[in-house]
Formats: structure tokens, C-alpha cells, sequence
């Protein structure tokens, strides 16, 4: 079973509290690479809920979704955890020679929602908006609903950057409740395919730039090769 998952990518639904898909990966030998969506939901330590996966040897990235800033421990265990630095929200991380771009959080009208008025980001990074917002602080930074939140500063990190895979939390516009502006993102960085999760919705479909799109369901697990999910896009 070892040999047949080297080249396997385990995809992780948002959680949400439910853990299932990491003993299902495990039951089925364990991918050599496990990327998660967001929403955790986590009621212990992030190490601690995904430890059978590690032990059985995957490497562990993950994005934050919206509701992992939705009280102090859930953000703790995502932001301030011993993993915290396998969130790769705003960054591009390889792999056995596969890049993997990450985009966590969501686009908040107070901050840069791409439907709401002209579109326009109110502001561009997270210093610009704790300087207008000090008295909203929390532990001195941003408050905490808003460290979920997409700044025009995270797609601006990634400008410039290549990858094969874009793992986000929103949704492209492949979803009815998606945004061109992650189509242009991935566009941008060459990527083949976007994984996202948050809508809870199992489906795929082909952008028209002509990238792959695959949405996941609340805590679903979607086990692929790399090759296939790479070539078929």
C-alpha cells in the first residue's frame, strides 16, 4: 500500500470538528501529501487532531477558513500552534517537486469584497488597517475576526510566484458564490488546478482560462494521484 500512495495528495473538506477523513487517509495508507482546506474547528491542539497522519509518515499543509478566527483557542491552535507554520496562506511550498500555492480567510466588505460596491479594497494591508482601527485591537494586532480575512497584501505575496496546485478557502467563480479574482490569481501563478473548500459542495468544473476546479464538502476527503489530478487538468 506504501508504494501505490507515494504519489498520492490527500485533499481535507473543512472539518468543522469532525476528524473522520484523517483515520479514512490513514485506513487507506496515508497519502505522502495532506493538504487542508480551513475551518478546523479544533478543540486541541492542531498536532494532537492530525498526529495519525503524520506518524504515518504525510506532510501536513494547511490554509485557515473563516471560522478558525471565530474565538481565541480555535485561532490559537491555527495561528499560534506548534503547526503554525504549515499554514501556507499567501505562500508557495514544494513538494517532491510539486509547488503548492495556499489562499486561506475571506473577502469582508469592512476590508475587500470583490462584489460589494465598486470592488475597490478599502484597504491593502493589515498595517493599514490597524493603524486606522486601533482601538479594535486585539492583543495588540488586528481584531480577531479579521485575522481571517483576505487583504489585497496576500495576493500581492503571491504575485510573481509559480505553482501546479492553488488550495483555497473561497471559492473561484466556477461556484456561484465565487470570485473571478481568484480565476486571475491562478491564472497569474500557472497553476492546473484549484482546490477550495468552504461552500461544502463536492463538484468539479473548468474555469474558462481553462484551469481545473475541485470544490469540497464539509469534511470530505478526496484521495487522488498527482499525476492524474496534474495531467487531467
Amino acid at each position: 500500500m506504501a508504494a501505490e500512495n507515494e504519489n498520492q495528495i490527500g485533499f481535507f473538506g473543512d472539518p468543522h470538528g469532525n476528524f473522520r477523513a484523517v483515520k479514512q487517509a490513514v485506513r487507506e495508507g496515508a497519502p505522502k501529501l495532506s493538504l487542508f482546506l480551513g475551518d478546523f474547528d479544533l478543540e486541541r491542539p492542531m498536532e494532537e487532531e492530525l498526529a495519525p497522519l503524520m506518524q504515518a509518515g504525510s506532510e501536513v499543509y494547511y490554509i485557515h477558513g473563516n471560522h478558525d478566527a471565530d474565538g481565541e483557542a480555535w485561532h490559537d491552535f491555527v495561528f499560534n500552534g506548534e503547526m503554525a507554520s504549515r499554514n501556507i496562506s499567501g505562500h508557495v511550498v514544494e513538494f517532491n517537486g510539486l509547488k503548492i500555492a495556499g489562499l486561506g480567510g475571506v473577502f469582508r466588505a469592512g476590508v475587500w469584497h470583490p462584489k460589494d460596491g465598486d470592488g475597490k479594497p478599502h484597504y491593502t494591508t493589515r498595517e493599514e488597517f490597524l493603524n486606522a482601527n486601533r482601538r479594535n485591537a486585539w492583543r495588540d494586532g488586528l481584531p480577531l475576526r479579521q485575522r481571517s480575512t483576505i487583504f489585497p497584501e496576500d495576493f500581492n505575496g503571491l504575485l510573481g510566484k509559480e505553482a501546479d496546485i492553488l488550495i483555497t478557502h473561497e471559492a473561484p467563480s466556477s461556484h456561484a458564490y465565487g470570485y473571478s479574482e481568484i480565476d486571475d490569481l491562478a491564472e497569474l501563478l500557472g497553476v492546473k488546478v484549484i482546490v477550495h473548500g468552504h461552500l461544502h459542495k463536492d463538484y468539479s468544473a473548468v474555469l474558462p482560462n481553462g484551469i481545473k476546479v475541485i470544490g469540497l464538502d464539509k469534511a470530505a476527503l478526496l484521495l487522488t494521484n498527482r499525476e492524474k489530478l496534474l495531467n487531467d487538468a
